[in-house]
């Protein structure tokens, strides 16, 4: 899981519990693979919004004492990992405001690919911005829209924006979900204690015992409050893009995504696709922990090689580790991975990764393997299609001139990471998998993007998210 892609943000929200900001706390913890650079929290008694947040990890933030400084039976959370906007306290939501219709506090998953245009002119119209975030910038279009309720002012509001969302809004006495039309980051409705609960993953509601209800559908408004839930799609797209990368990578594998897909089942069935289109004589194959795990076994299944932990991961690291004065070879690479000599020394090895973003881990894995571990051959096996398109739509993908596979073929590739073999998944063979795969974004994988950009090119979009 240490990569050159990390996934923007995971959000958590709970109606009607007594204690709804110790389970979103949880919750928040069980999505803390989500974004790992600061996390909040906001409640509301009925009366009055609480909000605390902070950089670092959610277990580290948050300590009974701060907790019982969120009351209420309604709460919404957030993880951050910074796409758009820089690393800074400032930037970690929840966002709140206070305005004509009373205090509210939203919670972002996704990208906004039209945030600069918007908030040039919300600018021109006087709105002050504290952030750099693009999430900001619905608050403000909340506020700026006009006349009618609260919920037509929210329709308002998302209707102007494009790109990818998964959107929680608290306000004093209610809990509203916004899922972009194109359904692009996952979100799931649950309950638990007869309280609502609504999470970027199915992990969470693990955690706290809630059942899963239903995904919220693309386009759809949710609103949660004392007359119970109701439910609205004032968006439409042309089609569905889920994510396609979420099974790949992203999700927690013990998750159900995108109408209830066992994710841990998908990245087997990926494994074993890979296996039978890339078959090649070994004596064993293993995973790059912790994300290459599920592939490489369903990778064994299929090939019937036996699957063995070749490479332990240190599950300890921290954000910051002292580096030693004399260079070690490899020691960013070495503080997370150690190869197992005595199972590699003389043998041929499968290697099976999710991916290949910029090419310098699997560089140092394969020189890892064979200088550390011993291995005689080391055929890399990748379970996804190479990476030639950047992600904006909430992806903290590399510029395009940054991804390997955008400017080598697989076997320049190959060269640079040192493999005897090199093999990636076939964008058919990926499709083949995932049910209904015309519902899935693969942009990542065909420069096929299908929410388009205003008025702007690719390169523009590249250097805003620099």
């Amino acid at each position: 899981m240490f990569h050159d892609m990390h996934e923007e943000c995971g959000v958590f929200g709970v109606y009607g519990h007594p204690e709804a900001s110790n389970l979103t706390y949880l919750g928040l913890y069980a999505l803390q693979h989500r974004g790992q650079e600061g996390a909040g929290i906001c409640s509301s008694d009925g009366r009055h919004l609480h909000l605390d947040k902070s950089m670092g990890l959610v277990a580290d933030i948050f300590s009974e004492k701060r907790l019982k400084k969120l009351p209420g039976h309604i709460a919404i959370g957030h993880n951050r990992y910074s796409t758009a906007g820089s690393s800074v306290l400032k930037n970690v939501q929840p966002i709140m405001a206070n305005f004509a219709l009373g205090p509210l506090a939203i919670a972002h998953n996704g990208n906004l690919v039209n945030a600069i245009e918007l908030r040039e002119e919300l600018e021109k119209e006087g709105a002050i911005f504290q952030s750099t975030s693009d999430s900001e910038v619905i608050v403000h279009l909340i506020a700026h829209a006009k006349g009618g309720d609260f919920y037509e002012r929210v329709i308002q509001a998302i209707k102007q924006i494009s790109g990818a969302f998964s959107l929680l809004i608290l306000r004093e006495k209610e809990l509203i979900a916004v899922r972009d039309a194109y359904g692009v980051r996952p979100l799931s409705l649950g309950q638990v204690d007869g309280a609502y609960v609504i999470a970027s993953e199915t992990c969470a509601f693990d955690l706290i015992g809630a059942l899963y209800i239903r995904d919220i559908e693309p386009g759809e408004v949710v609103i949660i409050n004392e007359n119970g839930l109701q439910a609205m799609r004032p968006l439409v797209a042309p089609r569905h893009a889920s994510c396609i990368f979420e099974f790949i990578y992203f999700s927690r594998p013990d998750s159900c995504i995108f109408g209830s897909q066992n994710v841990n089942d998908m990245r087997k069935k990926f494994g074993a696709q890979l296996a039978k289109e890339s078959a090649v004589e070994a004596d064993l194959v293993i995973p790059v922990p912790d994300s290459g795990v599920p592939a490489a076994l369903g990778f064994s299944e299929e090939s019937k090689i036996p699957f063995d932990f070749g490479l332990i991961r240190n599950h300890y690291i921290g954000r910051t580790f002292i580096e030693p004065k004399q260079a070690i070879r490899h020691f960013g690479v070495k503080i997370k991975l150690n190869p197992v000599k005595k199972l590699l020394e003389g043998k041929r090895i499968i290697v099976v990764d999710d991916s290949i973003v910029r090419g310098t881990t699997s560089k140092k894995i394969v020189k890892m393997l064979r200088e550390g571990g011993g291995a005689k051959e080391v055929h890399v096996r990748i379970s996804s299609p190479p990476t030639i398109g950047p992600c904006f739509y909430g992806i903290d993908t590399p510029t395009r001139h940054e991804l390997i596979a955008a400017t080598h073929d697989v076997e320049e590739i190959r060269k640079h990471i040192t493999a005897d073999t090199l093999s990636y998944l076939s964008l058919d063979g990926l499709k083949n998998i995932v049910p209904e795969s015309h519902n899935y974004c693969t942009a990542c994988f065909d420069n096929n993007y299908p929410i388009s950009f205003p008025g702007e090119q690719l390169e523009q979009m590249e250097l805003f998210l620099k």
